[in-house]
């Protein structure tokens, strides 16, 4: 059986800790490979060679470290099905929505070949007598990302691209779950011309993260997961020092309004909330329709098209909407909290507990499921259950439905399906999420924007990808400069000032 290691100095090593970890396929419930969970040893041998090679990266010019992000960029394209493929027999999602985790850390790539026009400063020539005053960005050193399973391509693109394209030397710790493309990733990069040591990958679990949380040469730290390891990264990470970022977890709202194009809304519905099983952060899983008349031709319009949705393994090419869950694990949690949605009361409309395949049993399978009536209390409402769940809570007007979102403890990402543009206008307006759609399901926005959900979905001051990427993984330098024709002679004891 393979065991996947990690890629440290520009080509992939054998693990040494003597531990590893199961990769499964979703599809069948077998295991494929192994992969090697590092020791500190091992995550101390891969900053000391993102150190090594630092130094000399940062001293290379903007724009030929842009040109290694365009090369990359074409070995993204040329490789897109064996990437999707890796990628689906690991996650379990299927070929077109692999394709589409490839394609959006793509697009992260192609903004940061703009890294010169980032990475500019400011100048203000005659800012007092004789005075000039300037700034630059700079990058921190050696910056660190830690991913989860559900975008194995694009998330951590997300992290190194503007990273390493800033001048930084990247450890990247990715799932353990599906290893697989991360290590695909940093080949490519080798190929497309970056130096051995600024990408590293680590596999591991806690203690490969602990060890980046405490290292005193990793100067940043990105991630994105559950909202509790999120706080704990965070909290760890910030008192020793570093600059952090994190994203936690999420439960999308997206509102039907009266007026709102019922079929759109409930094609939106479907494609949101069951595409990837629902493993999205992006996910919608309550749907708000405003008014009991609203409400009744939503689920008229969601059941037949719910439980006409294909389920299967990838390989079934375009037969299949989506794939199993990614451990069996998740499978077991995801059915755990629709039987409590059952006991608390809710409507269970399409049950697809007990889905099954034939030739797939030991599969990590589990069908879509509809609620209705879902009320504010139950743990469904509350808990982002990260499966093909679908909650159905029902409002009695525009201001009860906006209050769901406002006051649930996340806030990644909403939505409002209407005709109405008052009522879109006072919705983006008002909401406190940090990413809102209008007549769009899933408010992803495009790689020249950021990315970052507020409240217990976010933690830290910048988001990621866009400007704020570039602003995260560099500090800013101003330097105030005067030559000898603008000095006075003699001591100055007040403070300076440009009078």
């Amino acid at each position: 059986m393979e065991t996947i290691g990690h890629f440290i100095g520009g080509k992939r090593v054998a693990g040494t800790s003597g531990r590893t970890a199961k990769v499964f396929n979703p599809a069948t419930g077998e295991v494929q490979a192994e992969v090697a969970l590092a020791s500190q040893s091992e995550l101390r041998a891969a900053v000391e060679n993102g150190k090594a090679a630092q130094r000399a990266w940062a001293a290379t010019n903007p724009q030929r470290r842009a040109r290694v992000m365009m090369k990359f960029v074409e070995l993204l394209n040329r490789d897109m099905d064996k990437l999707a493929e890796a990628l689906s027999r690991e996650h379990g999602k299927t070929i077109p929505d692999a394709k589409g985790d490839v394609q959006r850390g793509l697009e992260v790539a192609e903004f940061c070949i703009g890294a010169p026009q980032m990475l500019k400063g400011e100048f203000t020539e005659g800012a007092g007598p004789g005075i000039d005053i300037y700034s630059m960005r700079q990058p921190l050193g050696v910056v660190a990302g830690i991913t989860p399973f559900n975008f194995p391509a694009m998330i951590p693109m997300w992290k190194f691209c503007p990273a390493i394209a800033s001048g930084n030397a990247f450890i990247l710790k990715p799932s353990e779950r599906d290893p697989s493309v991360p290590l695909m990733l940093a080949e490519l990069m080798m190929e497309a011309g970056l130096p051995a040591g600024i990408l590293n990958v680590v596999n591991g679990d806690k203690e490969a993260v602990d060890a980046i949380l405490d290292d005193p040469d990793i100067q940043a730290v990105g991630f994105v997961g559950s909202t509790a390891i999120a706080k704990y990264i965070y909290g760890r990470g910030c008192s020793n020092g570093k600059r952090v970022q994190c994203f936690g977890g999420a439960k999308n709202h997206m509102i039907i309004m009266p007026d709102a194009d019922m079929d759109k809304a409930a094609d939106a519905l479907i494609g949101a909330g069951f595409g990837a099983a629902g493993e999205r952060c992006m996910a919608v899983s309550v749907a708000v329709p405003v008014g009991k008349e609203t409400g009744d031709r939503l689920i008229e319009k969601l059941v037949p098209k719910i439980e006409a949705l294909k389920v299967g393994p990838y390989t079934a090419g375009d037969d299949v909407d989506f794939g199993p869950l990614v451990t069996a694990e998740a499978k077991s949690r995801v059915l755990g909290l629709v039987n409590r949605g059952v006991e608390e009361g809710a409507k269970l409309v399409v049950d697809g507990r007990d889905f099954s395949m034939q030739g797939y049993e030991n599969g990590f399978f589990v069908g879509a499921c509809l609620f209705d009536d879902v009320k504010k209390d139950m743990d469904i409402y509350k808990t982002e259950i990260f499966g093909p769940v679908l909650s159905v809570a029902r409002a009695a007007n525009y201001e009860e439905a906006l209050d769901l979102p406002m006051s649930h403890e996340y806030g990644n990402g909403v939505a409002i399906f209407t005709r109405d543009g008052d009522a879109a206008r006072d919705f983006a307006a008002r909401i406190n999420i940090g990413m809102v759609g209008i007549n769009v399901p899933i408010p992803v926005p495009l790689s020249y924007y950021t990315f970052g959900g507020w409240k217990a979905s976010g933690f830290g001051d910048l988001n990621q990808h866009g400007a704020d990427g570039f602003r995260f993984y560099t500090r800013t330098k101003t330097v105030t400069s005067r030559w000898p024709s603008g000095i006075k002679d003699g001591a100055e004891f007040v403070i300076p000032t440009m009078r």
